[in-house]
């Protein structure tokens, strides 16, 4: 074991977790900065985000599946070379002048199906690393390595490569996918969830989306988060036009556009470290609904203000409670899921919870086209704030009892299980 009992392997995976999320921070900034250069269009910059999210629509109960069939690192391996293979071509068109908005739809689309996979295996196989009384620290401890470099360095990272050139903005996270698949392969070890018996893809899904459907409480939550990642894809898809060039409210440059995102990045770290305190202090259900009040000031802030002081000031608040809320509910859905489900489970939470974002790019793109981008963040703070009542239902007694529940299955199950008990 090494420090906080985490042990070696969980520490090689959280360091591939790391470089794998700075290639992501850098690309995700990269598309739209390179994107508005072909075009000013909100509804078409609005499509990128789309066509980067839509997978999660459409291809996230089959990851899920495949996690739980496959060996779940061999999965993330498979992904992110996929992902650099759909970059590294990306920027050889881009170099020999054939590169257009088309062309980055098409690699976001790639580059998006590769993510469910790489990212449902990823949240799947930390039970397998980990104890189920370390989860909360080991995903506070993944999150903050993810979050410094997929929000903090990332995006200026991302902002300063673009204002360089456009080749070298897309080569570099080629590079890193390839440096986190070095790393991975050095996780040992054979991560494939035991299975009783052979059935199809479809009934695999059935199985997990029954799951889902029983838990009233992981259910409410699923919702609860895709109604926030519909408010926040709508705000992020046309904040670019808000904030980038001299014709913006906002008047910033790439580089600077890259910075004021670190903001909710610096909070977003911070917010890892608290959560456990948090949960402790707080108890589980006070904790997330201040979550609640803090993303809105993420969404809404830029309505009232052009001021980037005080936008940064929005999304550092807005990191910190962002992840609190993950940590805390990730946790909570890997307690309570059995492992040979997670896959599954997973992958239908993220349905209803990250499937919303295409359907929420489309919204901002067309209320900025008809209303004005600035009206975006009005209507999308509306919805977060609406997201306090279900928090009435979701008490720290609820989420005792599924996790109970569970732990009561497990020990009448343990004479004729495998020796982890799962």
């Amino acid at each position: 074991m090494t420090a906080n009992g985490l042990g070696a392997r969980y520490w090689k995976l959280w360091t591939s977790a790391g470089l794998s999320n700075l290639a992501d921070g850098v690309m995700k900034v990269a598309l739209p900065l390179v994107a508005i250069r072909y075009t000013d269009s909100p509804a078409i910059i609005a499509g990128l985000t789309f066509a980067f999210t839509l997978p999660w629509l459409l291809f996230a109960l089959t990851a899920g599946a495949l996690a739980d069939r496959l060996d779940r690192r061999r999965l993330m391996l498979v992904a992110n070379a996929a992902r650099a293979l759909f970059l590294a071509f990306l920027t050889v068109a881009t170099l020999t002048g054939i590169g257009s908005i088309w062309m980055l739809y098409a690699a976001a689309i790639c580059i998006g199906v590769a993510e469910t996979v790489y990212d449902t295996s990823s949240q799947s196989i930390l039970p397998q690393l980990v104890s189920r009384d370390r989860l909360s620290r080991a995903n506070g401890r993944l999150y903050a390595a993810e979050l410094t470099a997929n929000e903090f360095v990332g995006p200026p990272l991302g902002g300063f490569l673009v204002a360089t050139g456009v080749a070298l903005a897309f080569g570099a996270p080629v590079m890193l996918w390839l440096a986190a698949i070095g790393m991975l392969l050095l996780v040992r070890g054979h991560y494939r969830a035991d299975r009783p018996e052979r059935t199809t893809i479809r009934a695999d899904i059935a199985e997990g989306l029954r799951f889902l459907r029983r838990s009233t409480l992981l259910r409410t939550l699923a919702i609860m988060v895709g109604v926030f990642n519909f408010a926040s894809s709508a705000v992020f898809t046309v904040f670019v036009l808000y904030a980038v060039g001299p014709q913006s409210a906002m008047k910033l440059t790439d580089p600077g556009y890259g910075l004021l995102l670190t903001a909710s990045a610096v909070g977003s770290v911070l917010g890892t470290f608290l959560a456990e305190p948090a949960e402790r202090l707080l108890g589980r259900a006070r904790g997330l609904a201040l979550t609640i009040v803090g993303s809105l000031l993420t969404v809404a802030t830029p309505f009232f203000t052009t001021n980037p002081f005080v936008i940064a000031a929005g999304m550092l608040i807005g990191g910190v409670t962002v992840s609190i809320w993950n940590v805390i509910t990730v946790s909570l859905r890997q307690r309570v899921t059995p492992t040979r489900l997670l896959g599954r489970v997973n992958s239908a939470y993220r349905l209803l919870a990250w499937g919303t974002m295409p359907l929420g790019a489309l919204a901002g793109g067309l209320i900025g086209q008809v209303f004005g981008v600035r009206w975006v963040f009005l209507v999308m703070g509306i919805l977060v704030v609406l997201q306090l009542i279900p928090m009435l239902w979701v008490t720290d007694r609820r989420m005792d009892a599924a996790e109970a529940e569970v732990e009561a299955e497990e020990r009448a199950e343990a004479p004729t299980d495998s020796p982890t008990g799962r």
